[in-house]
């Protein structure tokens, strides 16, 4: 293991919050390796950019020496997480989490090393514990305690049901712990409630407490709300290397400096020198560059991130068309289609509204040439590519 202070400094790059810092200096201090673990309920099939801040941290302490414990929540996911929900979640089938839970082993040793991570699933010891034992560990809080929850609290404020079976998950995943005896558990802010049960369980067994390591969410391509598929914002791992380049190369300059603190294997020298070289005049398109190819190398290779740089270059720097794209005939019984209903059944925009301001943006074309007038009509039998923004196109057929 590397010196301690090196150690804890790495730990510390682009954290939250950690309970308690001196815990868990104490614990590095005593040279042995540490149980790290990270639980990720397979709600979904596929993994954003945003999942991968908690295993970036998983592979710094696996970089560090320490036993990293990848824990998938068959059980807790038949639940269903109701951190930041407003309504109770539809609890999946045990058959959608095992084959979510399959993708998801194999897209985290991407990043991880697959023979230095130990996967857990947590049914097995939740289904062990049984009816009684579920029921002893529901007797170990109040309602008033998780009441104490945010989310909890708000919904019962605002008159949303709260299902009796939501109060177990943070019991569950607390248990987890216990079951793990882990000495360190990662988590994003708003884990934090889950996260301090388990140290709580873990005193109540005699155990001692687990560390509990928060890492901020990763905000989207919007750069304002946390990276989310339902809200669209997302990059996803398995996403094209083109799409990921285009997605990357459309973030703000001053997110990208988020994106590399918490995405990017690269020492902190070297982001200190990035900085130093955009306060010094260089363009911030070029380090943005390096972020979007280093990210697809992780996800694909080297190849796939320089045929998606050149095919950047080729789209956008030289003002090329893609030869593929989404094609589409859009009938009309009127002759002819407002421009506006076009990009929406072209997916383009999400609605007529976003189209208009697009027009007046001048982020829209046709056949390569700006969209003038929100009030043009294109005539059946028109065959032609339109775009919006810099990345969405699509070959449209006016029937």
């Amino acid at each position: 293991m590397t010196d301690v202070s090196q150690a804890f400094a790495e730990i510390k790059r682009g954290a939250e919050e950690i309970l308690l810092e001196d815990e868990l200096l104490e614990k590095l201090k005593q040279g042995k390796p540490l149980k790290i673990k990270a639980g990720f309920d397979p709600t979904a099939p596929d993994l954003h950019l945003g999942h991968t801040v908690l295993i970036n941290k998983l592979r710094q302490f696996q970089q560090l020496g320490h036993e990293v414990i990848f824990l998938i929540g068959d059980f807790t996911g038949m639940i269903g997480d109701p951190t930041g929900k407003n309504v109770t979640r539809k609890p999946l089938t045990k058959e959608d989490v095992l084959a979510n839970a399959e993708t998801y082993k194999e897209q985290v040793f991407k990043i991880l090393d697959p023979s230095k991570t130990r996967v857990e699933f947590n049914s097995s010891w939740m289904e062990a514990l049984g009816a009684a034992g579920m029921l002893k560990l529901a007797s170990r809080q109040t309602v008033a305690r998780m009441m104490e929850r945010d989310d909890f609290k708000k919904r019962y404020a605002g008159g949303h049901a709260i299902a009796i079976h939501e109060f177990m998950y943070p019991l569950v995943q607390g248990w987890d712990s216990v079951a793990l005896a882990s000495d360190v558990e990662l988590g994003g802010t708003d884990q934090k409630f889950n996260l301090l049960m388990g140290r709580e369980l873990q005193k109540s067994e005699g155990q001692r407490p687990q560390t509990v390591l928060m890492m901020p969410l990763l905000e989207g391509l919007d750069g304002v709300q946390k990276m989310s598929k339902s809200l669209g914002n997302y990059i996803g791992i398995t996403d094209t290397p083109s799409d990921m380049f285009g997605k990357i190369m459309s973030i703000s300059d001053d997110l990208m400096w988020r994106y590399y603190q918490l995405l990017s294997f690269k020492a902190l020298d070297v982001i200190d020198g990035y900085k130093q070289q955009v306060a010094d005049g260089a363009n911030p398109r070029d380090i943005k560059i390096a972020l979007a190819k280093e990210l697809i190398e992780r996800f694909h290779d080297e190849a796939a991130a320089e045929a998606a740089h050149q095919e950047f270059i080729n789209r956008f720097q030289k003002g090329a068309i893609p030869d593929d794209m989404p094609e589409f005939e859009i009938p009309t019984e009127e002759g002819e289609l407002a421009i506006a209903n076009l990009l929406k059944e072209a997916n383009l925009v999400a609605s007529t509204s976003e189209a208009m301001r697009m027009i007046k943006q001048g982020a829209a074309k046709m056949n390569g040439e700006k969209v003038a007038d929100s009030k043009i009509k294109i005539a059946s039998g028109t065959t032609a590519v339109f775009q919006v923004g810099k990345r969405k196109f699509a070959r449209v057929t006016v029937k």
